[in-house]
Order: structure tokens, then C-alpha cells, then sequence
């Protein structure tokens, strides 16, 4: 989890500061909508926390380009608000997992969070919808539970850090998601 320190430079800059979530190796940061006039803070903290890919799952509130001439992909995976995601947005989501955190998933300590071995920070992906509270931290739900969380577990452990994340409805389709991993790794 981030330290204090970090945190608090972020609460001065953006109104809803942004929550790091950090589980066997996989990283993601919810962050509410930027616009493009607070698009600047945001990319600082996308840098901070070496965000590699960002995905949009509203409607564009702000242009990729500052964020793609940074090096950061963003990815446009809209599904309707309140809603669970639909199927190909699952499979993207988990594709990108994949991709990002390969084989490191699940192989790392809590604490190996700030540097790999080549001494960089390791990747970490962005994922927000218009408050982030609803679509975006569902899909951080679905990457817990593929990692092997109970899915109330990962609801618990996101709402101890977002409060006021996953609506009743989203609630019901963790409840019921099923684990494609089967008992492994996906990213393994």
C-alpha cells in the first residue's frame, strides 16, 4: 500500500485523490475522470506510480494524446454506468493483465512494490470511469479474484480503500463472477 507521504502531495492536487491498489504483483490505481484542464496532475501521478496503460471505461472526458506522448496507452473499454462490464471487455481487461504483469503476478512479496529487480518501479495500470467508484474499481475486483481473492474479499479489500466503491448491482455480478483461472495464475 502507498505511504503517507505519497498520498498526501496527491490530496493537495486532485480533489479525489487516487487509490492504489496492490495484490500479488498486479497494480492498479483508481482514479476518478480527468478533464483536460487537470489532465497535467493527473499524468504527474500516472508518472509517479508508473502507470503503463490507462483505461477509460466512460466516455472520453479529456484527449489520449498527453497521455500517449507519454508512453501510456489508453484504453477506451466503455460500458453503460452502474452496470457490470459486458464479456469482451472481461476478456480485454484480463488480456492487458496478462500482458502488463506477465509472469511477475503472483510471484512477488506485498512489499516488492517499489522497484523491480532491474531497480525500476514496476508497471502499474490506471483504470477510472466518470467518480471511480462503480465500473473501474469492478474490473480491479474481477483481476483480484483471478488472483485467487474471494469475490466479497475483494470487495471488502477495495471498499477499505475507496470508500463508497461498487454499487448493489455490480455487488451481485462479483458475487457471481466465476474465476476463469481455475485455481492458477492467469498471468503464469
Amino acid at each position: 500500500m502507498a505511504n503517507r507521504n505519497q498520498l498526501s502531495s496527491v490530496q493537495r492536487s486532485l480533489i479525489n485523490p487516487p487509490t492504489y491498489i496492490e495484490y500479488k504483483g498486479a497494480r492498479f490505481l483508481i482514479v476518478d475522470a480527468p478533464s483536460n484542464n487537470n489532465l497535467p496532475l493527473y499524468i504527474k501521478e500516472f508518472e509517479r506510480w508508473n502507470v503503463t496503460d490507462v483505461v477509460r471505461c466512460c466516455e472520453p472526458t479529456y484527449a489520449k494524446e498527453p497521455l500517449e506522448g507519454k508512453g501510456i496507452k489508453v484504453h477506451d473499454w466503455v460500458y453503460g454506468d452502474g452496470e457490470a462490464p459486458p464479456n469482451h471487455i472481461v476478456d480485454a481487461w484480463l488480456g492487458l493483465i496478462e500482458k502488463r504483469f506477465g509472469g511477475e503476478i503472483g510471484n512477488h512479496d506485498s512489499n516488492e512494490q517499489n522497484s523491480t529487480k532491474d531497480g525500476q518501479k514496476p508497471p502499474c495500470i490506471a483504470t477510472h470511469c466518470v467518480a471511480g467508484l462503480g465500473r473501474a474499481p469492478v474490473l480491479v475486483a474481477i483481476a483480484l479474484i483471478e488472483e485467487g481473492m474471494s469475490p466479497l474479499d475483494s470487495v471488502v479489500y477495495i471498499r477499505e480503500r475507496r470508500r463508497g466503491a461498487i454499487n448493489n448491482k455490480q455487488l451481485k455480478y462479483i458475487e457471481s463472477y466465476k474465476r476463469r483461472s481455475k485455481g492458477k495464475c492467469i498471468i503464469c
